[in-house]
Parts: C-alpha cells; sequence; structure tokens
C-alpha cells in the first residue's frame, strides 16, 4: 500500500482513538489543566501522533500504548476524587501568595515565583493597582483567585437595599434563522408571540435573524444578518461613544 494512504488512514484512525480516549477523561483536561494532566495529555498526544507517522511501527502497539495511558489516567482520577492526600500529591493544592494585602515572600521561594510573576497575574486579574488586593490564592491548574479589600468591592443592590428581578439565563429562540422549538415552548411561548416580536425589529421572518434570545426577566435580544453598520476603516474613524 502507498505510504501516504497509510499514513492518511493511520492518521484517521489515531484520530478518533484520541478523541474517543479524550472523552472517556472528561473536560477536566481542558477545564483544569494541571501538572499532571499537562504530562499526560503530552503524552497520550505524542504517543497519537507517532502510531500516525511511523509505519515502521505496528498500529497495534501504538493502539495499546494509548489504552494503557488512559486507563492509567482514568485510574489516577478516580483515586484523586476518592483520596484528598493523593488529589493533594498528584495535583497539587492552593497556595495563598497574598494575606492581608502583603506578599508571601517565603511562599513564592518554595513556589519558585518572582515577584514580577505575582503582578503579571495580578494585571491578568485586571488588577493595576496592589494596594486593592487582600488575598490572592495560587489554584493548582496555575490560575490566580483574587478578593480585593473591602473598599474596593463595587457596589452591589444588596449594599443598597435594592430589590432586582432576577434575569435568569438567556434562552436561544432563534439561531441561525432557524426556530428552535423545543426552546420556545420551555420558555411558555408561541410562533405568533414570537413573530409580533420580531416585527418590531422590521423582521418579518425567522431567517432574517443571526440570534434571538429571551431570559427569565423578559429581556428579548435580537441580531439581524443584516445589521447595515457602516463599516469603520480605523478606530480612530469611529466617531461614537466607547
Amino acid at each position: 500500500m502507498n505510504e501516504s494512504l497509510v499514513i492518511v488512514v493511520r492518521a484517521i484512525i489515531s484520530f478518533f482513538t484520541l478523541l474517543i480516549f479524550a472523552r472517556l477523561l472528561g473536560k477536566e483536561q481542558i477545564s483544569q489543566l494541571s501538572y499532571f494532566d499537562y504530562v499526560i495529555g503530552i503524552t497520550i498526544g505524542s504517543i497519537a501522533s507517532e502510531a500516525t507517522v511511523d509505519i515502521s511501527s505496528r498500529p497495534w502497539e501504538s493502539f495499546m500504548g494509548l489504552l494503557s495511558w488512559t486507563v492509567l489516567a482514568f485510574i489516577m482520577q478516580v483515586v484523586t476524587l476518592k483520596w484528598r492526600y493523593a488529589a493533594k500529591v498528584i495535583e497539587g493544592e492552593p497556595v495563598i501568595i497574598i494575606m492581608n494585602g502583603k506578599i508571601m515572600d517565603n511562599v513564592l521561594k518554595k513556589m519558585k515565583l518572582r515577584v514580577s510573576d505575582v503582578l503579571e497575574l495580578l494585571r491578568n486579574q485586571g488588577i493595576f493597582d496592589y494596594n486593592e488586593v487582600d488575598y490572592a490564592i495560587l489554584e493548582s491548574n496555575g490560575s490566580l483567585s483574587v478578593l480585593k479589600k473591602s473598599e474596593y468591592l463595587p457596589l452591589t443592590p444588596k449594599d443598597m437595599n435594592i430589590k432586582v428581578k432576577q434575569t435568569g439565563i438567556s434562552t436561544e429562540l432563534i439561531y441561525d434563522g432557524v426556530i428552535i422549538e423545543e426552546n420556545l415552548k420551555q420558555m411558555n411561548k408561541n410562533e405568533k408571540w414570537l413573530m409580533n416580536q420580531l416585527k418590531k425589529y422590521g423582521i418579518k421572518d425567522p431567517s432574517e435573524a443571526l440570534l434571538v434570545t429571551l431570559n427569565d426577566a423578559g429581556s428579548l435580544y435580537v441580531d439581524k444578518y443584516d445589521d447595515k453598520i457602516k463599516k469603520v476603516k480605523d478606530i480612530g474613524d469611529y466617531k461614537g461613544p466607547f
């Protein structure tokens, strides 16, 4: 068989095998990538790529390698779920690096972090005035959680004793010009009501709408395909408000 064709076939097999194994391991590999998860992901990906291009190796051997690593990763996930101490050892644990507004330099040395690294993480959180920070916790996946000092926290309706109506989650009624009947029924609405609402936006047919959503508070969001927005060549040409 032609070598190019062999590589294509093996690539297809490796792709779907890797996809199945990744689904078995769950979304944790994407949403909460710890150092352990990173090593697992890199290794499994390397085995899959080798199975694709190394035609001198037998596909069965690569498949068994993928299966073995996936099974081991799955077992370790179960162990870390059931045994908290194992989770600490394998995945690490959150560490307080700023306490009462003060950087814990001894903790930084232990974590092999520089002060500039902490400042960069704070800027990524939108914090440029470091006096605002009360506590900062370095999570096991490398992200930074920040608690601001009470005087820098945003004012909420509760602080002012103002009652507000729950908005809930927006539900898609039209997506890409197609009415989603199931969602419409879930919101206790019908097509007649929807069309009457769309007419207010100059829409005569659902196919004219790119996206239409409705939340529990009754707020309707409508976005048409042709919004007729004047194209701005440069940001400096824009005269509207920011």
